[in-house]
């Protein structure tokens, strides 16, 4: 800490959507403005944001130095020039946070002082509206008390489970492009209703609510997905038959594979960084 006894101090590198979702969580769930710092290529986009918000910008090196908590938010085809910036300025005991889609734990390991602890985070596009699902997993030098201090940090945009580092693939497939899936399945029913007859904003209105609406119950009920669906589905009645053509046209298993496809993609882009 900068402090005895002070709030870690958390830069975020690499500001895009994701990284301004999270500092205005954070300081809508009560951090100071003076214990952030952001990372920003473009001056125009970084000025705008300290307006917005009020946290100063900095460069790498300088937020390496200042920060306790590092927040990785770029893209993960940048990361290599980021940690070139990094590694020379980085404490040992500084906190590494990684929100890099497919990136290992050991990547970051490798290239920065030995011993630094790393936690690996996959969030998803809803952080910014406050209703993220992350999963976070530690690397080889991260503490339970790291694990916690992520743990809070996310907290304020969302939900977080812990996982072990080799299931992170399969969520970046489940729930990192989830929210992709559901807005495909939203898009597909919205143009249905406009080809049975409804007004674009009266479709997008019945769809949208009802999507809410049925992931209310699924949170707020605790049942399983199968017995909600059956208590919609009348014997012979509409909803039936609508299931028969979704199973017919094998919608189950092109999920299936669409899925595993995005898991197997994960992998891909980790492997770009394997040590030789």
């Amino acid at each position: 800490m900068t402090q005895a006894n002070a709030r870690p101090v958390i830069a975020v590198l690499g500001a895009g959507k994701i990284g301004e979702a999270l500092l205005s969580g954070l300081l809508h769930g009560g951090r100071q403005a003076d214990e952030l710092l952001f990372t920003e290529r473009s001056a125009s986009r970084s000025a705008q944001l300290t307006e917005t918000y009020g946290i100063a910008s900095a460069g790498v090196p300088a937020a390496a130095k200042k920060a306790d908590v590092l927040v990785v938010a770029v893209k993960p085809q940048d990361i290599e020039p980021l940690l070139d910036e990094l590694a020379p300025a980085v404490r040992g005991d500084t906190l590494i946070v990684s929100l890099c889609a497919g990136l290992p734990t050991a990547l970051f390991e490798r290239r920065l002082p030995a011993g630094t602890p790393v936690v690996r985070v996959m969030p998803n596009t809803p952080m910014l509206v406050g209703e993220a699902m992350s999963a976070i997993s530690p690397g080889k030098h991260a503490s339970g008390a790291h694990l916690a201090t992520v743990e809070e940090l996310l907290a304020v945009v969302g939900k977080v489970v812990r996982v072990p580092e080799s299931q992170q693939d399969a969520v970046t497939a489940l729930s990192g492009s989830g929210p992709a899936y559901f807005f495909f399945l939203v898009e597909a029913m919205i143009d249905a209703g406009i080809l049975l007859g409804l007004p674009r904003a009266v479709a997008e209105k019945l769809i949208i609510q009802s999507a809410v609406g049925a992931a209310t119950m699924l949170a707020e009920t605790g049942e399983h997905p199968v017995i909600l669906r059956e208590a919609v589905t009348s014997p012979a009645g509409t909803t039936i038959m609508a299931i028969r053509e979704l199973e017919n046209h094998g919608v189950r298993a092109a999920l299936l594979a669409a899925i595993e496809a995005a898991r197997d993609r994960s992998r891909e882009l980790g492997r770009v960084h394997e040590a030789d």
